[in-house]
C-alpha cells in the first residue's frame, strides 16, 4: 500500500481533504478513500493526475503504484523465495523487452 500511504501523507501535508482530491479525479469520496487505504487500485491516469496536483514526480508515484500491483500479485504466495525468484525473472524479461524496443526505434 505504498501508493495509498504516500497519497494520504501528501494530502495531509498539504491540508487537503479526500473530497477535494476525489472531485479532482471525478470520482466519489468513498472510492478515493478506498484508493488511499489500498482497498482499490487507482488507474494509471489517476496516478499521473494526482502526481501533478500534489506536485510530485510522476516516475516516483508510478513506481509506488506498480510496486503495489506487484505485491498484490504475490501477497498470497506462501513461498517468499519463490516470489523473489519470480521478480528476478521478471526483471530479466523487462530488460529484454527494453532492448528489443530500442532496436526497433529508427534513428
Amino acid at each position: 500500500m505504498f501508493f495509498g500511504n504516500r497519497i494520504k501523507e501528501l494530502r495531509e501535508e498539504q491540508g487537503l481533504l479526500q473530497r477535494q482530491l476525489a472531485a479532482f479525479l471525478e470520482i466519489d469520496t468513498p472510492m478515493f478513500s478506498k484508493i488511499e487505504r489500498g482497498d482499490r487500485r487507482a488507474k494509471r491516469e489517476q496516478v499521473l493526475k494526482l502526481a501533478e496536483y500534489l506536485h510530485q514526480d510522476e516516475k516516483e508515484m508510478l513506481t509506488l503504484w506498480l510496486a503495489d500491483k506487484f505485491i498484490d500479485a504475490v501477497k498470497d504466495e506462501q513461498e517468499r523465495d519463490l516470489c523473489n525468484d519470480a521478480i528476478l525473472v521478471a526483471q530479466e524479461k523487462i530488460k529484454t523487452l527494453k532492448k528489443s524496443e530500442n532496436l526497433s526505434i529508427p534513428d
